[in-house]
């Protein structure tokens, strides 16, 4: 594989472009959601016996706005930024890129198992950002056109999007976005073992929150590329009614972006794993989310969200291909009512 450079798309949209398409999202298709509810009420098992494996695929069918639900297309979207706190380790993230490009990384192997479409983008890496603790990251027009440059990422065929970040320094920026969008002290939303992070995040957040006209403008000011391509892909995949699944820190900070927009932008998304911060704990939480996976996995190269395609895989194949009472010859009046109900997705 190879990565995508970043290059400045064909039509660039502004920063008020971008906010209108946030005031006219799409919703849920109702009625592909009741299609899902009839079918999985039929199906030869107790009620709610699959546990979130049943939401799972509501969910698929809901945001994808098709009954059945496919899974067959799953595509994982990594974008890789650099931060000027990290600018002397951009070299780093450029090895990093290396290896996933040919083919040596955990997300390439996990891929691989998912049988998913692996995409990196390079964001103008030897072009850090600027230090949030002294003027904003990006200007308007530079935070505009990475977001333009990640709905790119959403092509047709794609049926769930898989996204994650990576960058030495995009952890900081994660934690100073969380906490400017959510407030709170910066230690709470900083990594303890980095000694430097939560001055930087307080004194980043002291600057731009209150000069901020929104989270859009936050994001620029506190965020990375990567974080903007984030944010442009997941309103180009709600847009084009793909599901999404977000990896760990930095991906969900810069989803929240979204959320603080509007609270039902993040719908679609789901967060398929728990990093080991304590800062993406807490952003979960105030997220109202509740990750598929919490295995430790805190590699920033889209890994935990590579590896819960599978689990959304299993449950579209599960909610497809299962036998309903009446196919199977099954009498329902045992089992109906009887196991737990399912849980949100």
């Amino acid at each position: 594989m190879a990565a995508d450079k970043m290059a400045e798309p064909k039509a660039v949209a502004g920063l008020d472009e971008i906010r209108a398409l946030l005031r006219d999202l799409s919703g849920p298709d109702r009625a592909a959601a009741a299609q899902a509810a009839e079918r999985e009420a039929q199906l030869a098992k107790p009620q709610g016996a699959l546990g979130r494996l049943e939401a799972i695929a509501s969910w698929c069918a809901t945001w994808q706005g098709k009954y059945p639900p496919t899974a067959d297309h799953p595509r994982v979207a990594l974008f890789a930024g650099s931060h000027a706190a990290a600018a002397a380790s951009a070299a780093r993230t450029a090895q990093l890129v290396k290896n996933i490009v040919a083919g040596g990384a955990a997300v390439n192997q996990l891929c691989r198992i998912a049988d998913a479409d692996l995409r990196i983008y390079e964001m103008n890496l030897d072009q850090p950002v600027r230090d949030f603790t002294v003027e904003p990251a990006m200007s308007e027009d530079d935070g505009a056109t990475a977001i333009a440059y990640g709905m790119m990422a959403v092509e047709p065929g794609v049926d769930l999007l898989a996204i994650g970040a990576m960058g030495i320094g995009s952890t900081t920026a994660a934690a100073a976005l969380a906490c400017a969008l959510f407030g709170g002290d910066a230690s709470a939303w900083s990594d303890s073992s980095v000694a430097s992070e939560s001055g930087a995040v307080r004194r980043g957040v002291a600057l731009h929150r209150d000069a901020a006209r929104d989270p859009l403008d936050l994001l620029c000011r506190l965020g990375g590329r990567e974080f903007a391509a984030i944010v442009g892909a997941a309103i180009a995949a709600r847009r084009a009614r793909v599901p999404v699944l977000l990896d760990g820190y930095a991906a969900t900070a810069a989803a929240a972006v979204l959320f603080k927009a509007d609270a039902s932008a993040l719908d679609h998304c789901l967060v398929a794993q728990r990093a080991p911060a304590p800062g993406h704990r807490l952003l979960v939480e105030r997220l109202g989310m509740v990750p598929l996976l919490d295995l430790g996995i805190g590699l920033d190269e889209a890994a935990g969200a590579a590896l819960a395609i599978p689990l959304v895989k299993a449950a579209v194949a599960c909610h497809r291909g299962m036998a309903s009472f009446a196919e199977a010859g099954i009498d329902p009046g045992i089992d109906r009512g009887v196991g737990r109900r399912g849980a949100a997705p």
